[in-house]
């Protein structure tokens, strides 16, 4: 994964705003759209039909810790169209504030209401991310699951700096309004930071490892599981060797700076 910290956002990647969404709710350094995820979907779709442009952040516990000390990733969730929150422990929280947030909203959610959505309304979408075998998978499990959906194409995200022009090209060539991009925070905003301008879709959307999950290489936690909180362990227990430090570290900082905020009165309870 690249690094990104020391790079910062200029002219030539100004994103084009959606239509305005709900007031957004702070919770510690970060601020989300109050939304459920129908919401959001029906808001992605009035991006598309209204012809503007935007991307959507999905922010998680971890990437929201992240966002402190990398100002480049700060940036540019900030400056998305639309931000949602990503798990369990964000919802929680926010109800200690006046708006709390509806639900959380995630990635490979979204991903499955909007290619329902984008099948019945002839959208095309472009999936771009993981491995080659993965990626294949994916978009054939999507296929198969949504046969009016239009795939307009289809790559990995595993490619060096000098062919990121040509998967740019593809994306914009292949006509598709809505992208899903999966490498991984923060590689996966950088390349959307990086040429947002020329991909030419409505709508951009990192999803980490969703595809993983949608082609069966990896499994989501059981409900039960995600209403408690504990999607991280039962994702940490899968990839221990790339996960563990990432989770030990943004957890802990996430709880510590709760409770100082509780302590110091900043969060009204």
């Amino acid at each position: 994964m690249m690094p990104a910290e020391g790079l910062s956002l200029d002219s030539s990647t100004a994103i084009a705003f959606a239509p305005p969404a709900p007031h957004r709710v702070q919770i510690l350094h970060g601020q989300f759209d109050a939304l459920s995820t129908s919401e959001t979907v029906d808001w992605a779709m009035r991006l598309i039909q209204s012809g503007q442009r935007g991307y959507l952040c999905t922010v998680n516990v971890a990437i929201l810790m992240m966002m402190q000390s990398n100002d480049r990733l700060r940036q540019f969730v900030e400056k998305a169209a639309l931000i949602v929150a990503d798990g369990q422990p964000l919802i929680w929280v926010s109800h200690w504030f006046s708006c709390p947030l509806p639900e959380r909203v995630t990635g490979i959610d979204l991903i499955d209401e909007l290619c329902a959505r984008a099948a019945q309304e002839n959208v095309g979408i472009y999936l771009l991310g993981a491995t080659s075998e993965v990626i294949t998978t994916a978009a054939t499990n999507l296929q198969a699951r949504y046969p009016e959906l239009h795939i307009c194409g289809f790559d990995d995200g595993y490619f060096k700096l000098d062919q990121a022009e040509a998967r740019v090209k593809a994306v914009r060539e292949s006509g598709a309004q809505i992208l899903f991009v999966a490498m991984g925070v923060p590689r996966q905003e950088q390349f959307l930071e990086e040429n947002w301008s020329e991909l030419g879709v409505n709508l951009a959307i990192g999803v980490g490892g969703s595809f993983d999950v949608i082609a069966g290489i990896r499994h989501r936690a059981p409900f039960w599981v995600q209403e408690v909180g504990l999607e991280w362990l039962y994702r940490l227990l899968q990839e221990p060797g790339r996960l563990w430090k990432r989770y030990l570290v943004t957890n802990s900082q996430f709880v510590y700076q709760v409770i100082r905020a509780l302590v110091q009165g900043a969060l009204p309870i």
